[in-house]
């Protein structure tokens, strides 16, 4: 399996890295929700040493709640006690020496152990109370950060129409097929990356509520947005390594 996935790279804009990977993951019942925002507004909120990526001009926010599962190290055993948990990320699109990939302004998570390793691995990250259960056909996301800092989102999605694979060169390609991304912390850079086959994906009808971040306006909740469904997808992950601003 793990090298039917490393074998599969014409999606890819840049090579594997040399060295092997060091995580598994499958992700389940993904929702990507993307808003288009002013340049402007988001190169303020970049670290050094990232530029702002945009598609025809714009940039871009996005909100992406999923199901964690199936954890384990290279060459070991699935992760004990841990099962499946629940992830919210927000990011936007940024680019560093040519290389396209993302940047995280937070990540949401319900399992203490991995909020741990989460933040050795320099995620920005917030334990939460969440919940996905379906019903009367839908998907719903409920999630409430736990401590001082508040953040809410409430999701009810459902996938609409035919799976596709995005095209290169168009907008849900430029979207989703990400694979580094950076983060900030104590005025260093670091940068991870990760692989998996393309995408394979649904647009979706979404309705939601969210204060995870302020970059998306209470009166854009529900409209100019972009939506799209995936169903589950096996990643690698590498090691996340400091880099030099």
């Amino acid at each position: 399996m793990y090298q039917d996935i490393l074998n599969s790279t014409a999606h890819r804009d840049c090579p594997l890295p040399q060295d092997p990977w060091i995580m598994m993951q499958q992700w389940d019942h993904l929702l990507f929700i993307h808003r288009p925002i002013q340049p402007h507004v988001l190169e303020e909120y970049l670290p050094q040493g990232l530029v702002l990526d945009t598609f025809n001009s714009k940039a871009w926010i996005s909100i992406i709640p999923f199901k964690v599962s199936k954890i384990r190290l290279r060459k070991m055993p699935l992760f004990p006690f841990i099962g499946s948990f629940l992830q919210i990320n927000v990011r936007t699109y940024v680019k560093r020496n040519g290389i396209k990939g993302v940047y995280f302004f937070s990540v949401d998570e319900n399992q203490l152990l991995m909020i741990l390793g989460s933040k050795v691995a320099t995620l920005p990250s917030y334990y939460a109370d969440m919940s996905m259960k379906r019903r009367n056909g839908y998907i719903c996301v409920d999630s409430e950060r736990r401590g001082k800092t508040a953040g809410i989102l409430r999701a009810r999605y459902e996938p609409t129409g035919e799976f596709f694979h995005p095209e290169k060169g168009s907008l849900e390609y430029w979207l989703i097929e990400r694979y580094f991304l950076w983060t900030y912390r104590n005025g260093s850079l670091y940068r991870g990356v990760i692989h998996h086959k393309q995408w394979t994906v649904k647009k979706a009808a979404v309705n939601m509520e969210q204060s995870l971040t302020t970059l998306w306006p209470n009166n854009f909740l529900n409209s100019g947005f972009l939506a799209h469904y995936a169903l589950s997808q096996i990643a690698l992950i590498w090691l996340i390594r400091r880099e030099m601003i």
